[in-house]
């Protein structure tokens, strides 16, 4: 049978790439034929679907027997529905200053998920047992939000990674204060790929509670997933998946992108690759006389200092984002499909522009 025909066409240039973030990325072939390999007959909708029922094995695999995923489109609701399924109506999530929840999740965690963001400042995105006792207080004040979570993001947003120790800390010292602990992981792979240690090792067997598994950065179309480690602190996780409006009907194709990434080591490949391109521009921007580099680059992130006006004409040739803007920071993102000649022409154009 001859293929449909389309009108669709190509409105972009493939050889080009930027800088600006890993969502800017396309979606890894492999992925793609996983979604034509899920696509023709009828599935069971709403996750009843021979695909969703294996990719709980397959995290299981990641996290062990009592793992349960819950698929969801994206970031912000993989965070707003696990933060729901562990507070109260009265409850409070420890965050730190820069987590994603805090700044770039437009209220979402707040004004969706109806709970309170106690927020604390930190040099390097990662939170420590100390930093989390400047909000861990008040517990039966009916004055102020109760503290119920701590949640933590792995790699950080300053792309920074923690070690399974600090995470393990941290467990230990929000589960003896009668909380629970999230870990965001929206590049969970790039820290894992990082630390060279599978992702269990820092979270279920560090003592995390339930995560929010990143897919999209990683290299699917899109989708994430819950994933509950520990049953006995959610509640009505599929409630309240649905009532937050994260429940797809034709599940199979978030569950089998997943499946894809997870069920080999093409989630590990392309993390390995993104922090490796990292890497090689870290390597070039020290040699760059005039910029700093600004935090250790342990994933896929490097956030640099340097003139204002060199950042505006190097985003004419390069997508990229200041992250403080006034200071003249910005933040430079590598993908899975970054290439080397990608890294060393924007090399290139950055000692071209300091030169100006």
């Amino acid at each position: 049978m001859n293929p449909p025909k389309t009108d669709a066409r190509r409105h972009h240039d493939p050889d080009v790439r930027g800088f600006a973030s890993d969502n800017y990325a396309g979606a890894h072939p492999e992925v793609l034929a996983a979604v034509t390999l899920a696509n023709g007959g009828h599935q069971v909708a709403y996750g009843e679907d021979d695909y969703t029922e294996n990719l709980q094995r397959i995290v299981r695999g990641h996290f062990g027997a009592s793992a349960e995923a819950f698929p969801v489109f994206n970031g912000t609701g993989a965070n707003v529905v696990a933060l729901q399924a562990v507070t109260d109506r009265w409850g409070a999530v420890i965050s730190a200053e820069s987590a994603h929840i805090n700044v770039d999740e437009g209220g979402a965690p707040e004004r969706v998920g109806g709970l309170k963001l106690l927020t604390v400042p930190t040099p390097d995105g990662k939170l420590t047992p100390e930093l989390i006792d400047r909000q861990a207080w008040g517990f039966e004040d009916e004055h102020r939000a109760m503290p119920q979570v701590v949640s933590i993001t792995q790699n950080t947003e300053l792309g920074t990674v923690y070690t399974p120790d600090e995470i393990r800390a941290i467990c230990d010292h929000a589960h003896g204060l009668g909380m629970v602990v999230h870990l965001d992981g929206a590049r969970i792979a790039n820290a894992a790929a990082s630390l060279d240690v599978p992702m269990r090792t820092f979270t279920n067997a560090a003592g995390v509670d339930l995560l929010s598994l990143g897919g999209t950065k990683n290299g699917a179309l899109f989708g994430e997933a819950v994933v509950v480690l520990n049953p006995d602190v959610v509640r009505r996780m599929k409630h309240l998946r649905k009532l937050s409006m994260q429940l797809a009907s034709k599940m199979r194709f978030v569950s089998v992108q997943l499946e894809a990434l997870l069920a080999k080591d093409l989630w590990l490949r392309n993390a390995r690759h993104a922090n490796a391109m990292a890497q090689r521009l870290a390597e070039g921007v020290r040699s760059v006389h005039g910029v700093e580099i600004l935090h250790p680059v342990q994933a896929n992130a490097v956030f640099a200092r340097l003139p204002h006006d060199v950042s505006e004409r190097l985003q004419k040739r390069y997508r990229f984002y200041f992250w403080d803007e006034a200071a003249g920071d910005v933040r430079w993102m590598c993908s899975f499909d970054t290439r080397e000649e990608d890294v060393d022409g924007f090399l290139a154009a950055l000692k071209e522009e300091m030169a100006k």
